[in-house]
């Protein structure tokens, strides 16, 4: 395992983290989107079925284990726990844009035409996009509170350090997994923008503010 990786996953932990912390001390999860969490939560299920019945070492089973519970926990406070300060008429992005395409391109493009590697791969696209109604969200708000910036910020740095991890596997491993780098690139790309205003902004002590969608 290289560093790479392992700065990505405490990176993705830490996003996960400081939203959770947000929600649990404010007792509310204004400005988060439930919808980009239930997308999240989706992915994590299909991607660890394996989770008992293939064990790869204690530190992947413990991590699969804290991004499961944390994103359940996490859909579990939006849509219960803080259910009245969930702030449903701005989370209005339509899942099925993301669903039916990547439902699609998952049979489509594969490694294997089993129901397991269907389902990762279907993972991993849906990875790709599941921040899209979050950044939606944001842009028709017109800002977005500090700790969420925080913890979009994280999440994007995760990925960053995953293309890095790709990187150095190709180069000391000669491994290549073309759907996992591809999808990754993609949603590099969404946060690029984001990175620029969360750089310029929100470290000056600004409010980060996106333009209203079309």
């Amino acid at each position: 395992m290289n560093v790479f990786r392992i700065l990505g996953d405490l990176s993705h932990l830490l996003a996960m983290f400081l939203l959770l912390v947000k929600i649990w001390r404010s007792k509310s999860c204004a400005g988060i989107s439930g919808k980009s969490q239930i997308l999240f939560a989706l992915v994590f299920t299909t991607r660890y079925l394996d989770l008992f019945s293939n064990f790869i070492s204690i530190y992947n089973t413990v991590m699969k284990v804290v991004f499961l519970l944390c994103a359940y926990v996490t859909v579990y406070m939006i849509y219960w726990k803080f259910r009245k300060t969930f702030d449903i008429e701005n989370d209005t992005f339509r899942l099925e844009f993301l669903l039916v395409p990547v439902i699609g391109l998952s049979f489509l493009v594969n490694y294997s035409y089993t129901p397991t590697e269907v389902l990762w791969t279907f993972s991993i696209y849906l990875e790709s996009v599941a921040i899209l109604p979050q950044l939606f969200m944001i842009s028709k708000t017109g800002e977005a509170e500090t700790i969420t910036t925080h913890y979009l910020f994280f999440l994007g740095l995760y990925r960053a350090l995953y293309l890095a991890n790709w990187i150095w596997r190709y180069q000391t491993e000669n491994f290549y997994d073309q759907i996992s780098v591809v999808s990754g690139v993609v949603q590099t790309i969404f946060y690029c923008d984001f990175f620029y205003l969360y750089v310029t902004k929100v470290l000056k002590g600004k409010k980060l503010s996106l333009p209203m969608p079309v």
